[in-house]
C-alpha cells in the first residue's frame, strides 16, 4: 500500500495557486498598459514572489523614475516661479495653481446650486399657471448664467470627437481608395501634400464666413460656434488617418491579394474580411495621431474664434488679467494635457480591443 505525502498534495496545490496568480496578473498587464498603469504588473509580480530582484528593476524603472522625474520638476518649478516677473506678478508656483483648482471646483459647485435653483423656479412658477388653468403662460426660461469650467471642458471634449469622426468617416475610405488604387493615390497625394501643413489659424476663417453664411442657428447641440470648431478640427485632423491608412493598405501581404483574385472575392468582402483586418494596426496609428492634432487644433481655434470651451476659457483669463489668472491659465494648461493622455488612451483601449498588435 503507497502513502500519498501530503507534503507533496500542499506543494502541487500551491503551485497550482501561483500558476493561476500569475495568470491572472499576466491578463491584466494588457489592461494596465492601457491606462498607463505598467508598473502595476511587477508591483503585483514580486509581490507574488516572482524573481523579486529582477521585479525591482522594473519597479524602478516604471514607477520610481517616473516619480522622481515628476517631483524634481515641481521642485524646480517652486524654486524658480517666484523669481520670474510678469505684468500680472510673479509666476504661480505648485501650491497656487493647486488653490486655484480648489477654487474652480468650488466655484463649479456654487453655479451648479445656482442653476438648480433658477430652474427649480421656473418649474414652480410654470406650474402655478398648469394650475391655474393659463397653460399659455407656460415658458421653457434658459438658464444664462457663465457656464462652470467642467461644461467648458465638455463641451471642447464632444466638439472635438464630433469634428474627429467626421475626419475619421472622410479619411478611411479616401485612404483605403489610394491604397488599392495607383490611380487614387496618385490623385489624392497633391491634395494631401497641398492641405496639409496649413496651419488651423488659416483655416478658422474660412470655415467661420462658409458656416456663417449658410447656418444661423447658435442654439443647441449644432450651435454655429459649435460647427465652427468641429469643422476646423476635421480639417486639420484627417490627414494622418487618411495617410496611414493608405499605407497600411498598400502594405498588404501581395500573396493575401492574389488569394482574394482567386477566390474571386467581390470589392466589398475584399476590402471587409481581407483589406480592413490587415490594416488596421496602421489605421489606428493614424487614428491616434489625428485625434491627438484635433485636441491641439481645437484649443487653438476656440481661442481665436472665442468660441465656447477650454481656448476661450484660457483666452478669456488671459484679458481678464487678475491676480489669479495666470494660476488659472495653468491649470487649463494640466487639464489640457490631461485629457489629451486620457483621449489617446481610449484609442490605445480601442486598438487593443481590435487589433493583435500591442504598439504602446
Amino acid at each position: 500500500m503507497t502513502t500519498v505525502d501530503p507534503d507533496f498534495n500542499a506543494d502541487a496545490a500551491r503551485q497550482e495557486r501561483r500558476a493561476r496568480l500569475f495568470t491572472r496578473i499576466n491578463a491584466a498587464d494588457k489592461w494596465f498598459q492601457v491606462l498607463g498603469l505598467s508598473w502595476a504588473t511587477p508591483v503585483l509580480k514580486a509581490a507574488a514572489g516572482d524573481n523579486p530582484r529582477a521585479q525591482m528593476a522594473e519597479i524602478w524603472r516604471l514607477l520610481i523614475v517616473p516619480l522622481l522625474s515628476i517631483f524634481a520638476f515641481l521642485l524646480l518649478w517652486g524654486t524658480l516661479a517666484p523669481k520670474v516677473q510678469t505684468s500680472l506678478g510673479a509666476v504661480p508656483g505648485p501650491a497656487q495653481v493647486w488653490a486655484e483648482m480648489v477654487s474652480l471646483n468650488e466655484d463649479a459647485k456654487a453655479k451648479a446650486a445656482k442653476r438648480a435653483k433658477f430652474e427649480a423656479m421656473v418649474e414652480t412658477r410654470n406650474q402655478k399657471f398648469i394650475d391655474a388653468g393659463q397653460p399659455e403662460k407656460v415658458k421653457d426660461v434658459a438658464f444664462t448664467g457663465a457656464p462652470t469650467y467642467y461644461q467648458q471642458i465638455w463641451t471642447s471634449i464632444k466638439t472635438v470627437f464630433f469634428g474627429f469622426l467626421i475626419a475619421t468617416a472622410l479619411a478611411v475610405p479616401l485612404g483605403i481608395a489610394a491604397g488599392l488604387s495607383p490611380t487614387a493615390n496618385a490623385a489624392l497625394n497633391p491634395l494631401i501634400q497641398i492641405f496639409k501643413p496649413v496651419s488651423p489659424l488659416a483655416w478658422l476663417p474660412i470655415v467661420t464666413m462658409i458656416v456663417s453664411a449658410v447656418y444661423v442657428t447658435n442654439d443647441g447641440w449644432f450651435a454655429k460656434s459649435f460647427l465652427i470648431s468641429a469643422i476646423t478640427v476635421t480639417l486639420c485632423s484627417l490627414w494622418p488617418t487618411l495617410i496611414n491608412t493608405a499605407l497600411g493598405v498598400a502594405s498588404i501581404d501581395k500573396d493575401l491579394v492574389n488569394v482574394s483574385k482567386v477566390l474571386k472575392m467581390n470589392t466589398y468582402t475584399k476590402i471587409t474580411k481581407l483589406v480592413l483586418p490587415s490594416a488596421l494596426p496602421l489605421i489606428f496609428t493614424g487614428l491616434r495621431l489625428s485625434l491627438g492634432v484635433g485636441w491641439m487644433v481645437l484649443i487653438a481655434a476656440e481661442m481665436l474664434a472665442q468660441n465656447p470651451g477650454l481656448g476661450k476659457f484660457v483666452w478669456d483669463e488671459f484679458q481678464n488679467g487678475s491676480s489669479s489668472s495666470l494660476a488659472k491659465i495653468m491649470v487649463a494648461v494640466f487639464t489640457i494635457g490631461i485629457i489629451g493622455f486620457l483621449l489617446d488612451r481610449v484609442m490605445y483601449a480601442l486598438q487593443s480591443l481590435f487589433t493583435f498588435t500591442n504598439n504602446r
